[in-house]
């Protein structure tokens, strides 16, 4: 059963994703599960945080959940390949299917670093366990996601559909693989 929170963010995301805008008010979001509009500030302190929550919760359930790393066994690289080739196609995928909730993606939390970097901590998590870093700051990991950023930042969607685009993955692959 779903918390009241988890009914928050997925009636907000039903209604971005409906209205094909991030311009959904709170009252709305209250009346499509049956609470008050005051009610809401029980679980998230003002629109920003509960917009935050909807695109970490779509960044997880459309992107993260997306990713299908193979089983057999690989060197770490060829899994960051693997992993890095699903991450970036996921995004495109989900620009394609929900461009409401890629807006407020693009909106919410590449706006703004300190929610880019809470939405992509377990991303650089992973990726410092798998190529076994071991750095708590996540500087490493960090710096690879963000030499992709052609390949996942909204500024740059028109580039998705380029035939060259697989080609262009290698080439920043091969410039990033050749440093690890």
């Amino acid at each position: 059963m779903q918390t009241t929170k988890e009914k928050l963010i997925a009636a907000t995301q039903t209604l971005i994703q409906e209205k094909n805008s991030t311009d959904v008010r709170l009252t709305e979001v209250a009346d499509r599960i049956g609470i008050t509009h005051g009610a809401i500030y029980k679980h998230f302190k003002n629109k920003e945080a509960l917009l935050t929550a909807v695109a970490l919760d779509w960044f997880n359930t459309t992107i993260i959940q997306n990713i299908h790393l193979s089983d057999d066994p690989q060197p770490p690289k060829s899994l960051l390949h693997e992993w890095l080739w699903q991450f970036v196609n996921a995004k495109k995928q989900a620009y394609q299917d929900t461009p409401g909730m890629f807006a407020l993606n693009a909106t919410y939390v590449e706006a703004d670093p300190h929610i880019l970097k809470l939405v992509l901590l377990d991303s650089m998590k992973f990726i410092d366990q798998l190529m076994q870093f071991n750095d708590p700051k996540l500087r490493k990991s960090e710096a690879i996601l963000a030499s992709f950023s052609v390949f996942t930042l909204p500024s740059f969607k028109s580039t998705w559909t380029s035939l060259d685009y697989q080609e262009r993955f290698e080439v920043q692959w091969q410039l990033i693989e050749a440093g690890l």
